[in-house]
């Protein structure tokens, strides 16, 4: 299969899909391996963000999506239905901001930084794509839910992977709520995170 068709196939299924797509997946469609992919990926992205396209390839930790320019959004808007508009109250903003830098982390942790009880708050959260749960600590009483945050969280955000957050040490989290060590340790049972965690395209 000669390149520009393997660019032109990645393109269509980008497009098509409306949301993040592994790696994984698109290797095994257009039958090219993973480390060749994601060259030809890279090339596709710096030749949309080059020729200023539209349209732009961006990269969620290990997949990729396909959405419409940040600086067309007012142009993109006219064209979309008016509807409300997706805001995050300083509450949720701080539960998020406190997950995202010590996930994986159980509620109590989360309530214990905030001093407040924040049941309703990560409910919306979920609700709404930015976290989820992923897996249990199985060392603590009643092996309480560990939550962590999602695609969508990287892609509203603007940033692709965890890693890329700034330093931030002043959310501390009680020892005795830490999960200790990796999220891989035998004493947390793992959640796989839906596929479809991305939310609509913008």
């Amino acid at each position: 299969m000669e390149l520009n068709e393997v660019k032109a196939i990645i393109e269509a299924l980008l497009f098509a899909a409306g949301e993040a797509v592994e790696l994984d997946t698109i290797a095994d469609i257009v039958d090219v391996d993973k480390k060749t992919l994601k060259g030809i990926i890279k090339t596709m992205m710096d030749e949309y963000n080059y020729e200023r396209r539209g349209l732009h390839i961006i990269r969620l930790e290990n997949s990729y999506r396909m959405c419409t320019r940040g600086e067309y959004k007012e142009y993109v808007s006219m064209l979309m239905k008016p509807g409300r508009k997706l805001q995050l109250s300083n509450a949720a903003i701080e539960v998020l901001a406190i997950i995202a830098y010590k996930q994986p982390v159980t509620r109590s942790a989360i309530e214990r930084v905030r001093g407040v009880n924040c049941d309703y708050i990560v409910n919306r959260l979920i609700e709404r794509g930015f976290i989820a749960e992923v897996g249990r600590l199985n060392d603590a009483p009643g092996r309480p839910i560990l939550f962590g945050t999602t695609k969508k969280f990287l892609q509203t955000f603007g940033i692709e992977s965890i890693s890329d957050l700034p330093e931030f040490d002043a959310l501390a989290v009680p020892e005795d709520e830490a999960p200790a060590g990796d999220p891989d340790s035998p004493d947390i049972e793992e959640v796989k995170e839906p596929e479809d965690e991305t939310g609509s395209q913008e």
